[in-house]
């Protein structure tokens, strides 16, 4: 027996360095291992043997285990140095150029409003994007029965709560909020959302800015007054303007904005249509309706309001065809406005 068990101690320290340590921790050292297996035939051994086996086997195991524990250690310094070299900065390696991300395109052209309007002295206000139908339509003059709410094919989550499909449901707030305060000149910006089919030119959910201004003595004039200077401050000092009618429930009278073409400049071409304009936004005297809505007086209060779409205002001043692309996060689009300060 003394012999098997120093050729156990010779193989398994011959193998230590070819097992997976834990293995060979098994298979050497554990309660069914080869060493217990050995020992397990003591019982068979006299009185006078037992003692001197035993010493033997003692040092057998002690071998065993002092190689055990210097293995381990050895293997944990490996492990250790190799995680130093892998988390070691090599100071002289030349440096990684930062990825600088550059702002939204859309968020550029609000902020580009934004600021016109403050200039006039407009306060910028928000809203929810889940709105009640009171505000929505009720308070804009769109009852439940009003042939114009088939204009906007809208998202109701319940029978009176929907995603706004624009953003006067914040006029209607911020009038009934602030009532019977005045002058009221405020810019919103936001997101809208509709039932429509994506294209190049259409979006289930894109960005909206209203301008709403309520006081004494506001007329028609005062509108037109304001939309030409806010067209040659976003579109050149030499841009011009025109005003069609048109139809808007919460406007009354209505008209469509147009812009003297930005690529021919009036002369005609594929972009206008070869009419010298483009249209650019909706705007109105507010409906007496709404201001009532709000708790204002029409007997001494009149006011406008004004509404476009930024990607509208985007593809234009951006020569962007497709409205999807503000949407995609491209990387290759998106950093060529990083640049671009207009």
């Amino acid at each position: 027996m003394k012999n098997k068990l120093l050729a156990l101690r010779d193989v398994a320290l011959l193998r230590l360095e070819q097992l997976d340590l834990e293995a060979w921790r098994v298979e050497y050292l554990g309660k069914k291992g080869e060493l217990a297996t050995v020992l397990r035939g003591m019982a068979t051994l006299s009185a006078e043997e037992r003692p001197v086996i035993g010493l033997v086997a003692n040092e057998v195991r002690a071998d065993l285990e002092e190689a055990f524990v210097a293995r381990k250690a050895e293997l944990d310094s490996r492990q250790a140095a190799l995680r130093e070299q892998a988390e070691t900065i090599d100071v002289t390696l030349a440096g990684r150029t930062p990825y600088l991300g550059a702002e939204h395109p859309l968020r550029k052209v609000i902020r580009r409003i934004e600021d016109i309007f403050i200039g006039f002295g407009f306060t910028v206000e928000d809203g929810p994007e889940v709105e009640l139908d009171r505000y929505n339509f009720e308070a804009l003059n769109l009852p439940k029965d009003h042939p114009a709410r088939d204009m906007q094919d809208t998202f109701y989550l319940t029978e009176e709560i929907l995603l706004r499909t624009h953003t006067s449901p914040v006029q209607a707030r911020t009038l009934e909020r602030r009532c019977p305060e005045t002058p009221i000149r405020i810019v919103v910006p936001g997101r809208v959302y509709r039932r429509d089919d994506d294209d190049a030119t259409h979006s289930h959910a894109f960005m909206q800015i209203e301008a709403l201004v309520v006081d004494h003595g506001i007329r028609m004039s005062d509108l037109k007054g304001i939309l030409l200077q806010f067209a040659r401050d976003l579109f050149g000092a030499d841009q011009e303007i025109r005003l069609r009618p048109s139809f808007f429930p919460f406007t009354e009278p209505s008209a469509e904005m147009d812009i003297r073409c930005i690529y021919c400049h009036g002369d005609g071409c594929s972009t206008c249509k070869h009419t010298g304009w483009i249209e650019i936004l909706g705007c109105g005297m507010v409906h007496p309706h709404v201001l009532e809505a709000g708790g204002y007086d029409t007997s001494s209060l009149t006011g406008f309001a004004i509404g476009m779409g930024v990607e509208r205002i985007a593809m234009l001043s951006y020569q962007v065809e497709d409205i999807r692309q503000f949407y995609l996060n491209d990387v290759r689009l998106l950093e060529q406005f990083a640049t671009l300060t207009r």
